[in-house]
């Protein structure tokens, strides 16, 4: 089992969000390491849940990976801010 950070911030993403939804997607990600970094996940991986842009920083919670190899759904979707065409 490895362990990952996973960065977000409350206005986009937060863990009472998670703690609602009890799943999600984590769409959007268009840094290549991070992408990277994310394909290198397994199930059951535990990830850190962090907020970076609160007083004060840091990690919030602990989630674990359940599905990987997800094709990103934003990534299609024209209406999307996340939307590559290439």
């Amino acid at each position: 089992m490895k362990y990952w950070l996973m960065k977000t911030e409350p206005n986009t993403y937060s863990i009472s969000d998670m703690k609602h939804e009890k799943t999600c997607i984590w769409d959007g990600v268009r840094n290549y390491q991070a992408r990277n970094f994310m394909r290198q996940m397994n199930k059951r991986d535990l990830v850190f849940f962090y907020h970076s842009n609160t007083k004060p920083p840091g990690i919030i919670g602990l989630v674990q990976v359940l599905e990987t190899s997800i094709t990103d759904p934003t990534h299609f979707d024209q209406k999307s801010k996340y939307y590559d065409q290439k």
